[in-house]
C-alpha cells in the first residue's frame, strides 16, 4: 500500500476547486478565495486511512501547460471538478480534462479519476443523469461525488473517495468493461481460497469462513451474517454454494460483488493480509522476511515448522497412505507460481515402493531446503500461507538458527539436528550408488531410475537414541584439485574403489590437503567390496594410513550388501559429525575401532557370502 497520497484538483475556472480545498481545511466557506491554494499536506492521524495526504490545486491563469503535465505525472489521483449548474463545464470533462490526464496512457496504467460536482446548493436536482454516460465511457472514473463548498456538503467524502481510489484501486482488480475480475486478481484470490480451505474439500465451511474472516478482519461473522452471505451467493450463482459451504466460484463472486458495490477496500484488506502489493504480486517483505545467519551457523526447521508441514501433508494426502503421489504433491504446491520440487527429489529422499514421497522423505526434503537455501525455503513457506495459518509474524518463526560450530566444539556438544557429509572420491568409485543406497534404493532401482541426477541425498539416522538428519553431498571432482568450499562440511567421507589400484592415492592426497590439520572428522569408505580387492599403489595400505593419522579404519561398502551392513556406515558418519571433538582421540582408539572393524568385516564377509549364494541360485 502507498505510503502517501497526492490528489490533484483540475477543472474549468470558477468551478470552485480552491473553495473546496479551503472549506476542507478551514471547515467553513472562505469569505475571500485566492486564485490558487498552496499545496496542503494533511497529517496521517487525521485521515480515514491513516496515510499522509497532499492536496494540489491548479490554476490555468497562474500555471503553464508544462507545470500541469508535471503535476499530472506526480498525482496518484485526479479530481475533475465541474459546476453542476454549468453544462459547459460538464462537457469539458469528456472533451478536455480526461484526454489531458490519460490520453496517452495504456489500459491498466491510467490515473484514477474522481468526478466532483460542486455548487450542489445552487441546484434542486442532480447532475448524475448527465454524468452517467461519461462514467460509462471512461473506465478510469472511480466515482462521482456531488458536493457544496459553501455549505460543506460531502467535502470530507470527496477527499475520502480520492484517497480510497489510490489506496484501494479498482484497476488492478476489476475490468469494468467486461464486468469481471482481472486474471491476476483471480489468481491471487484462488490462492487465498486454497490456503483457507484447510481440509482440502474445495469448499469453505462455516468454521473455515470464520477462521478466514477473523484472520483478515479481526472478528468472526455472526451466524445470521454468515447465512446471509451464502444466501446472496446462492441466489446469484449456479455453483457458488455447495454442501452449505462456499466454493471457489462463490468466493470469487463475493469479491466481485464487493467491488461492484464500491467496497473494494474489503477485497484489498484480504489481499494485503495474504501478502499482496498493489500489483497483485506477493511482496518481498512477505516472501523474504529478514533472517540473519552468522558465519558458522546453519538453519533448520523447528517444531513449529514441523507442525505446519505435518498439517499440510495430512491435508493433501487424500488417500491417507502416508505418502504423496505426484498428483497430491502438485496439489500441495498449487498455490505456488512454479513447482518447487523437480524430479530430482525422487532421487534425493526416501520414497515408497510405489515411487511416492513418504512422510519421512517429505520432511527430509524440507530440511534439506532449509539447510541449503533458507531464503528459498522461506519463500515456499510464504506461498503456502505459513504466517496466516499459524498466526505468526513471518515464516522465520518456523526456523532455528543454530549456534556457531566453534562454540559446539568448545562445549563438546551440539543441538543441531542436520549434518552435512561431503562424499569425495575419484570418478567411478561408486559415490552415486553410496548416496542412493542411503535413501533405500537398491542396485536394480538405481539402474532403472529415470529421475534427474542430484548430488544430494538426505535421510534420518539414529545417533545415541536421537533422530538426526544426515545430508550426503557427492562432490564431483576432476584430477587432484578440490576447492576449500567443496571440502567444508561436518564430516568428510573419503571413498576409494578397492578394485582400482590408483583409487586410494586420491583420497590420501585430499586428506592431506584439506583435512589433516582441520577439525572436520574423516571416515574412509572402501567401496565395491563385492569385487576382487587389489593392492593400492600408495606408500602404505589404507589401514596403515588410517592408523598413522589416527583415523578409524576403512569401512567396507557395496550396494550388494545387506541393508544393515551399509546402515552402519551412515550411522558412523552421523556419529562422527555429531561428536567432532572425538576426532583424533576416542574415534581413533585402537581397541574401540578394532571392535568396529572386526564387526564390520564379519558382516561384510557374511553379506558377500549371501550375495554369492543368491547369485549361484539364479
Amino acid at each position: 500500500m502507498k505510503q502517501d497520497v497526492r490528489i490533484l484538483l483540475l477543472g474549468e475556472p470558477k468551478v470552485g476547486k480552491t473553495s473546496l480545498i479551503m472549506s476542507l481545511v478551514g471547515e467553513e466557506f472562505p469569505e475571500e478565495v485566492p486564485s490558487r491554494a498552496e499545496e496542503i499536506t494533511i497529517p496521517a492521524d487525521v485521515t480515514p486511512e491513516k496515510v499522509p495526504t497532499h492536496i494540489v490545486d491548479y490554476s490555468e491563469k497562474e500555471q503553464s501547460d508544462e507545470v500541469l503535465r508535471d503535476e499530472i505525472i506526480k498525482a496518484n489521483v485526479v479530481c475533475v471538478v465541474y459546476d453542476v449548474t454549468n453544462e459547459d463545464t460538464i462537457d469539458k470533462i469528456r472533451t478536455k480534462w480526461i484526454p489531458l490526464v490519460n490520453g496517452d496512457a495504456e489500459k491498466g496504467n491510467k490515473v484514477p479519476i474522481i468526478l466532483v460536482g460542486n455548487k450542489s446548493d445552487l441546484r434542486c436536482g442532480s447532475s448524475m443523469e448527465t454524468i452517467l454516460p461519461i462514467m460509462n465511457q471512461f473506465s478510469e472514473i472511480e466515482t462521482c461525488v456531488e458536493c457544496s463548498a459553501k455549505n460543506l456538503k460531502n467535502i470530507s467524502e470527496l477527499f475520502y473517495y480520492a484517497q480510497k481510489a489510490v489506496l484501494h484501486p479498482t484497476a488492478p482488480l476489476y475490468d469494468p468493461e467486461d464486468k469481471q475480475l482481472k486474471p491476476l486478481c483471480v489468481r491471487a484470490l484462488s490462492r487465498i481460497f486454497y490456503i483457507s480451505d484447510q481440509d482440502n474439500d474445495r469448499i469453505l465451511s462455516d468454521a473455515e469462513l470464520n477462521s478466514f474472516q477473523k484472520s483478515c478482519f479481526g472478528n468472526p461473522l455472526a451466524p445470521q451474517a454468515l447465512e446471509d452471505v451464502k444466501t446472496v451467493v446462492w441466489k446469484n450463482t449456479s455453483d457458488g454454494v455447495q454442501d452449505n459451504g462456499l466454493t471457489l466460484n462463490g468466493f470469487l463472486f463475493l469479491n466481485t460483488l464487493f467491488i461492484q458495490r464500491g467496497r473494494h477496500e474489503t477485497t484489498w484488506t484480504i489481499l494485503r493480509k495474504f501478502g499482496y502489493d498493489d500489483n497483485l504480486e506477493l511482496t518481498d517483505d512477505y516472501l523474504y522476511p529478514e533472517l540473519r545467519v552468522p558465519i558458522g551457523c546453519t538453519t533448520e526447521l523447528n517444531h513449529l515448522g514441523h507442525q505446519f508441514l505435518q498439517r499440510l501433508f495430512d491435508k493433501y494426502d487424500e488417500d491417507k497412505d502416508s505418502a504423496l503421489s505426484p498428483t497430491e504433491l502438485r496439489n500441495l504446491f498449487c498455490v505456488c507460481p512454479y513447482m518447487p520440487w523437480g524430479t530430482e527429489v525422487y532421487m534425493t529422499v526416501p520414497i515408497t515402493d510405489e515411487g511416492y514421497i513418504s512422510y519421512r522423505g517429505y520432511l527430509c526434503q524440507w530440511m534439506l531446503s532449509a539447510y541449503l537455501d533458507i531464503h528459498r525455503c522461506l519463500e515456499h513457506l510464504g506461498y503456502l500461507g505459513y504466517p496466516i495459518l499459524t498466526e505468526q509474524e513471518s515464516q522465520t518463526a518456523a526456523v532455528t538458527v543454530t549456534r556457531e560450530k566453534e562454540v559446539d566444539l568448545e562445549k563438546r556438544q551440539t543441538q543441531r539436528s542436520v549434518f552435512l557429509c561431503k562424499v569425495i572420491g575419484p570418478r567411478g568409485t561408486g559415490k552415486t550408488a553410496f548416496l542412493q543406497t542411503f535413501v533405500g534404493r537398491n542396485v536394480v532401482n538405481i539402474g532403472k531410475s529415470s529421475s534427474a541426477f542430484t548430488p544430494y541425498a538426505i535421510n534420518t539416522v539414529q545417533v545415541s537414541n536421537q533422530e538426526k538428519y544426515l545430508i550426503l553431498n557427492e562432490v564431483d571432482v576432476e584430477a587432484e584439485f578440490l576447492k576449500a568450499s567443496d571440502a567444508s562440511c561436518d564430516v568428510a567421507c573419503l571413498m576409494y574403489d578397492t578394485s582400482d589400484p590408483h583409487s586410494f592415492n586420491y583420497c590420501a592426497s585430499i586428506y592431506k590437503q584439506h583435512y589433516m590439520e582441520s577439525n572436520i572428522p574423516c571416515v574412509l569408505v572402501a567401496s565395491k567390496q563385492d569385487l576382487a580387492e587389489v593392492k593400492q599403489f600408495h606408500g602404505m595400505t589404507p589401514a596403515e594410513f588410517c592408523y598413522k593419522h589416527r583415523l578409524p579404519p576403512p569401512l567396507p561398502f557395496s550396494n550388494m550388501f545387506l541393508d544393515s551392513t551399509n546402515k552402519t556406515i551412515y550411522t558412523k558418519l552421523a556419529w562422527a559429525a555429531m561428536y567432532p571433538h572425538l576426532n583424533g582421540s576416542d574415534m581413533s582408539n585402537s581397541s574401540f575401532w578394532l571392535r568396529v572393524a572386526l564387526g564390520s568385516a564379519v558382516v561384510a564377509v557374511l553379506g558377500f557370502a549371501i550375495y554369492r549364494a543368491v547369485a549361484r541360485l539364479k
